[in-house]
């Protein structure tokens, strides 16, 4: 029995995705433990595209047990979307595959309102960039001990309690405060009646589950979602998510003892992206050419939002400040194969920030917004890789490239993907078979 993380180690959109989908294979539990909506994974199995945004990655095994934890944020109508659509591909999401936390809090029409209205408030260059999915607000109901759970979806009475006090103070806010449109208590009851009695079967103690699991010897996946960086507390702060996205929080949102963790993985694309605002020291500006070439070749659209995702170089303070918050003990590698092609290839290694070095990203905002990489290059490979499918049949340069990562981290990596495709996948080590 083994229990793995994977995390993202940069801004997101790494592929975490499809590392998930090629562990699962391994694993018999699947467990999202933080996030919402506002992330998506990007699966390609056999040439069909599958993106998933609630529902763990690992539904496409018809064996395995997927699970939302306590530590995600749903949107019911965002969940049935994805249910419904799986169905109509031959793949029903049944209480045997699909297990949602009673203490799981619920994204309410009003959330997403709110998250509108204030963004559309903030003037240009203070806007955080957020998804308006209702992300914040709704973190913010949870921790303000105001928050409708999954669980009170249960009760009807301790619901419409809930929802008639939450409706007035949110209007408050979105009339006097932002003087928008109120939301309507009735249509929200109405709706979430309909979601209850589809999502009721569903709906159970995944702490339990989780443990019976362990006690049974199964093998346990916990999926993060977004990055290292857009961590609320460990992140570029404000630009960052509103929850914990790094390993430790594999824990506090599902329920399970941190002393039964055998692994972290973190996923690090080849170069470095990010969607929406904030600072990106390693950024190659829109227009430059190596980065339109990364954007072009990478497909860099967030899975999400669909926003062109910002390209730059391999940023491994970022990288490394990856290392030590999550405390990784493998690499999974994505999109090496983007790469191909380029003479040379800039790896960050340290910032300087108006005379001073950093080797971690600064707590200052402001001299992150500053930060000059200090980069080193080394040589690229022409030869395209997608068809690998053995690590020593890779270029010499680019298992040059994948060694000076391991170098500079620590980190032995475990997976190198070179293309899109579960099979462009190269597993190196098993993390469910122990180091």
């Amino acid at each position: 029995m083994a229990s793995v993380v994977v995390v993202g180690t940069q801004w997101g959109d790494e592929g975490k995705g499809k590392i998930v989908d090629l562990l699962t294979n391994y694993a018999d539990c699947i467990v999202r433990f933080q996030g919402g909506n506002n992330a998506g994974h990007t699966l390609v199995v056999d040439g069909e595209k599958y993106v998933f945004h609630i529902i763990p990655s690992g539904i496409l095994y018809e064996d395995k047990l997927c699970m939302i934890g306590n530590g995600v944020i749903i949107d019911p109508g965002v969940l049935l979307g994805e249910m419904a659509e799986l169905r109509e591909k031959g793949l029903p999401v049944t209480p045997q595959r699909l297990m949602i936390s009673e203490n799981a809090h619920l994204i309410m029409p009003y959330h997403q309102m709110l998250d509108q209205a204030r963004e559309a408030s903030l003037a240009k260059g203070k806007k955080i960039g957020t998804t308006g999915r209702g992300i914040g607000p709704c973190y913010m109901d949870k921790v303000g001990r105001v928050g409708i759970k999954a669980g009170d979806l249960l009760d009807s009475g301790q619901f419409l309690d809930k929802l008639a006090a939450n409706v007035e103070e949110k209007n408050f806010f979105l009339t006097k405060q932002y003087g928008a449109e109120a939301a309507s208590f009735a249509v929200i009851r109405d709706q979430f009646e309909s979601f209850a009695e589809k999502l009721t079967p569903f709906i159970d103690n995944v702490s339990m589950v989780l443990d019976k699991a362990r006690k049974d010897d199964k093998n346990i996946l916990f999926e993060g979602a977004q990055g290292t960086q857009l961590d609320i507390d460990h992140g570029t702060y404000p630009f960052v998510t509103s929850s914990n996205t790094i390993a430790g929080n594999a824990c506090i949102g599902s329920g399970f003892g941190p002393a039964h963790i055998d692994e972290v993985i973190g996923i690090l694309k080849a170069y470095t992206t990010r969607v929406g605002e904030g600072p990106f020291p390693s950024e190659l500006p829109e227009g430059d050419e190596i980065g339109d070439a990364l954007q072009k070749k990478g497909g860099e659209f967030g899975a999400t939002t669909g926003r062109r995702r910002r390209c730059g170089w391999l940023d491994m303070v970022v990288a490394n400040d990856a290392v030590r918050l999550n405390g990784l003990t493998g690499l999974a590698i994505t999109k090496l194969d983007v790469l191909s092609g380029q003479p040379t290839l800039k790896i960050g290694r340290k910032y300087s920030v108006e005379g001073e070095e950093f080797d971690c990203m600064p707590g200052n905002i402001r001299k992150t917004a500053l930060a000059q990489p200090v980069y080193e290059e080394v040589e690229g490979w022409q030869e395209e890789i997608d068809g690998v499918r053995n690590y020593n049949d890779l270029p010499q340069k680019a298992k040059d490239y994948v060694q000076r990562i391991e170098d500079i981290s620590g980190i032995a990596p475990v997976i190198v993907s070179v293309g899109p495709d579960r099979a462009e996948t190269l597993l190196l080590r098993n993390p469910f078979e122990g180091k």
